[in-house]
């Protein structure tokens, strides 16, 4: 974990560059120092059908979910959120001066017990690391 979900209104699909944002945020994400790297996951989700406020069909959205493992302290998740939220509103100032725009973000914590995982990533991360490392 955690699990970044992008969801976007379909209006800026021209001017959203979602591989720029991931790495914007995939390097703030690390640089918290709490996840581990196989476990970092970006995904985007365009949005065709929304309304939002006055119903001008410039107005635009940008909201992202974190989902994250339980057992992190209450302020280590909040310098988190703001980290990544900090980051986000950054990325997307130039768009955001340019258009009507709502950004939001959200950490949320899964349920022990109601959350399954199965993923093979850390091992490879750690034989590459491994294999770097005897070069």
């Amino acid at each position: 974990m955690p699990h970044f979900i992008l969801e976007y209104s379909a209006n800026l699909e021209d001017d959203l560059d979602l591989d720029g944002l991931f790495n914007a945020l995939h390097e703030s994400a690390m640089e918290t120092g709490v996840f581990p790297l196989g476990g970092i996951r970006f995904r985007a989700v365009r949005c065709d059908d929304y309304l939002i406020a006055d119903a001008d069909p410039d107005n635009a959205f940008v909201h992202i979910t974190a989902k994250i493992g339980r057992r992190r302290d209450p302020d280590v998740r909040q310098e988190v959120a703001e980290k990544i939220f900090n980051t986000l509103v950054e990325y997307l100032d130039t768009l955001y001066k340019a258009r009507p725009l709502a950004v939001s973000f959200e950490l949320t914590e899964l349920t022990p017990g109601l959350s399954f995982r199965k993923n093979n990533i850390h091992e490879k991360i750690k034989q590459k690391q491994g294999a770097q490392q005897s070069q």
